[in-house]
């Protein structure tokens, strides 16, 4: 699954077995994120997770600060 660019941001969508996996999940991108000095938008709603990714002190626009971070998150999806 690839990440979507729509509407200033990037955007992916994720399903888990349950809230316990995505939650889990949410945990492992927090401590990137922090790592990253980016936080992302999200909404998670048991076992679906929703992750909007842009800039904010760049005018809430795409750079290349999301593409790393949303880089690095399909490194923790796969493991």
């Amino acid at each position: 699954m690839a990440w979507e660019e729509k509407d200033n941001t990037l955007y992916h969508s994720y399903t888990f077995k349950n809230f316990s996996e995505a939650f889990a999940f949410m945990t492992r991108v927090a401590l990137l994120a922090e790592k990253h000095d980016h936080h992302p938008t999200w909404k998670n709603t048991y076992n679906k997770l929703e992750i909007w990714l842009n800039t904010h002190d760049k005018g809430d626009i795409v750079t290349e600060k999301d593409r790393s971070l949303a880089a690095n998150i399909d490194k923790l999806w796969t493991i």
